[in-house]
């Protein structure tokens, strides 16, 4: 029987999920990356060449548990924003710029004095300055730009010049118009040297042969578009009318509103994504379960949460941040995290913590109505928090609508989704 596949690059680990052509969850399997390096002037880089051995390992484990010569298509998912400069036949030139690298500030000022308000690329993490970045630093002009779920499709495909609207809206691309925009010109940057921008989802070729025989994979196997890895989780969510929302509890808070309109305001860092014949709205904080592991390991955190009871207030006025500054639903980078007076009851103080990023959600949501997206008629919840019924109790009694916990659901098996899509096609 046919199978697919996605593939998730996360920031510690390359994870996959395989499906039957039914939508049926067949086999997972999961290996490590090592950790990005973090350079002498604060950037944050890997080289992409872990990505790739990380991704034969993962096929190595997976070919324990099924036939890899039965799958039938492929997608892949990536950190969002982390950028790699390759030579035409994929040689990187440089070290990746991870999701989170922050250097090229000058030349997201660059931007910000060209670009209309409601593009993707501004910011100094958007890889677009990145882009500008590198070129400043010898770049050659006959460079291929691609973020890390491009790459890596790209080695599949034995091709470097293929990419996807999600990744590429934080390039610049125009997802309105679906084009790069001219305004591009005016920083140097010309747009017949990036990637050729395709729907996710979308069949991009069968796997390069010499590459099929040497992975165990079949010549029949199809390359699908991509996107990036907040998508790839809010579609295993299973989400997907407008007035969904996918609230993901990692390491940050992040908000996402299935809208039948886009929305824009990148000075919250709020973008859409466009998603089939719908847009994906949303933001993200920078609270999350950073705060709480700086105070609590897991067992402490289940002990203390069976001791609090959801449907009452902590009496406590929290902002959990794991360090000052924020981005959603506040954009101060100077705003510092509120976490005082401290009780003495621990359990107490980690009510306080959870109610704050409850309000954090619901003032994220409620940003996100005010800019045009619609009021989430419920909240689907992914990550590991989303294991902690208190928390959902929580959250639901002050967000006041439906809120589902699906802590399984990971972004691989998002990806497979538009692998199976890509096999439909």
């Amino acid at each position: 029987m046919a199978q697919v596949v996605g593939i998730d690059f996360g920031t510690s680990g390359v994870r996959a999920c395989v499906l039957d052509a039914g939508g049926r969850s067949v086999a997972e399997a999961a290996v490590p990356l090592p950790a990005p390096l973090q350079t002498a002037d604060g950037g944050w880089e890997q080289d992409p060449e872990q990505w790739w051995t990380a991704l034969c390992a993962l096929l190595g484990e997976l070919a324990r548990r099924i036939d890899l010569g039965a799958l039938r298509a492929l997608a892949i998912d990536g950190t969002s924003g982390t950028l790699v400069a390759c030579s035409q036949e994929g040689r990187p030139l440089h070290p990746a710029l991870m999701y989170h690298d922050a250097r090229a500030r000058d030349e997201a000022a660059r931007i910000a004095a060209v670009a209309p308000r409601e593009s993707g690329g501004h910011g100094a993490t958007a890889s677009l300055a990145k882009l500008l970045w590198l070129k400043g630093r010898g770049l050659p002009g006959s460079a291929r730009l691609l973020h890390q779920a491009e790459w890596v499709a790209g080695r599949l495909l034995g091709r470097f010049d293929l990419g996807d609207e999600n990744n590429l809206l934080k390039m610049g691309y125009d997802v309105l118009e679906r084009r790069w925009p001219d305004w591009l010109g005016a920083l140097g940057v010309d747009p017949g040297c990036l990637p050729l921008a395709h729907a996710p989802g979308t069949p991009l070729g069968r796997v390069d042969p010499g590459m099929a025989g040497m992975l165990g994979l079949s010549s029949a196997l199809v390359i699908v578009a991509g996107t990036t890895d907040s998508i790839a989780a809010t579609l295993a969510s299973g989400g997907s009318r407008v007035g969904d929302a996918v609230t993901t509890l990692g390491t940050t808070l992040a908000l996402k509103v299935f809208s039948d309109r886009p929305v824009f305001a990148p000075e919250y860092g709020v973008y859409s994504h466009r998603l089939g014949d719908v847009w994906l709205a949303g933001g993200a904080s920078n609270s999350g379960g950073a705060v709480l592991r700086q105070y609590f390991d897991e067992a402490r955190l289940e002990v203390l949460s069976a001791r609090i009871d959801p449907r009452q207030d902590s009496g406590l006025d929290y902002y959990p941040l794991p360090a000052p500054g924020e981005r959603f639903p506040v954009a101060d980078p100077a705003l510092a995290p509120r976490l005082a007076p401290r009780p003495e009851d621990d359990a107490r103080f980690l009510h306080g913590l959870l109610e704050g990023m409850a309000r954090i959600e619901l003032e994220g949501y409620r940003r996100l109505h005010e800019l045009g997206a619609p009021w989430p008629a419920r909240v689907l919840s992914m990550g590991g928090g989303a294991r902690n019924p208190v928390w959902t109790a929580l959250r639901a009694r002050l967000l006041g609508v439906p809120v589902e916990s699906c802590p399984d659901a990971i972004p691989a098996c998002g990806a497979a989704r538009l692998a199976l899509k890509g096999l439909s096609a």
